[in-house]
């Protein structure tokens, strides 16, 4: 039982899945230069810039879609 889990996680991490990053990258780099000059907190700066930059994306791939379809 206490094998199950490290088990479990190392599979998770093993198998290959598909990466959506769009925005991600160029909102890791602005939060990672953000954090580290507001006290040293790169890592946490990226994550969250990797996750904001990540949901401008997919709201400007919504409203490029509307823009297409306005029926």
């Amino acid at each position: 039982m206490k094998l199950a889990a490290p088990l479990c996680l190392s599979l998770i991490l093993v198998l290959p899945a598909p990466a959506y990053a769009k925005g991600c990258i160029k909102g890791a780099v602005v939060g990672g230069v953000a954090g580290h000059y507001a006290g040293h907190h790169g890592v946490l700066g990226a994550m969250a810039g990797c996750a904001i930059g990540h949901h401008r994306a997919k709201e400007r791939e919504k409203d490029e879609h509307k823009q297409q379809d306005p029926g």
